[in-house]
């Protein structure tokens, strides 16, 4: 298993397949985290070419068009950048130049060879789709006979738990000091 050598950030996938409720579990360890003081960026795989972010007829939906290889667009309270590729970036070169995290948590990602936590859902699916050793957790509706924690698909603060017990997490003291003032 990757040992995240080239970010000391922790990385968790969330993986499972279609439907099975990862972006909805996925909400709610986000907010858990949040309102844990946690900082987190989430990543999600998107299989397909071809999404789009940006807005027809919009600044930087023009700027693309016109043939920019990275257009951003910045704002006092965010900032987003859409860049064209060659080829798929992986998810190590992705989390490369993230900083300032307690955890990245992917949806997706079920190669990436990080630690994951499935979602298992019983009318979609009885077969994991990770190898026993990349798993670390099993959120499902039926139990699954594998060596990890497992979790009902609804128990968001016990996974959360788990999280930051499995990963050593602490907030990170610099913005937890200005999220207080």
């Amino acid at each position: 298993m990757d040992d995240n050598k080239s970010n000391s950030i922790p990385i968790l996938s969330i993986v499972g397949k279609s439907s099975t409720g990862k972006t909805t579990l996925l909400e709610m360890i986000i907010r858990e985290l949040k309102a844990r003081s946690y900082r987190l960026a989430t990543i999600k795989h998107h299989a397909h070419a071809g999404f789009e972010i940006d807005q027809p007829g919009k600044d930087t939906w023009r700027h693309a068009q016109a043939g920019s290889d990275l257009v951003i667009i910045s704002a006092p309270d965010k900032i987003a950048s859409i860049r064209k590729l060659e080829q798929e970036l992986t998810l190590d070169e992705i989390i490369s130049s993230i900083t300032d995290m307690d955890i990245i948590i992917t949806e997706g990602y079920k190669s990436a060879g990080k630690p994951a936590l499935e979602v298992l859902r019983a009318e979609i699916s009885t077969h994991l789709l990770c190898e026993p050793e990349q798993l670390v957790a099993v959120a499902s509706d039926i139990s699954v006979d594998i060596n990890v924690p497992q979790f009902k698909l609804d128990d968001y603060k016990g996974i959360v738990d788990f999280i930051v017990a499995y990963f050593h997490l602490s907030p990170n003291k610099k913005h937890t000091a200005k999220a207080n003032k």
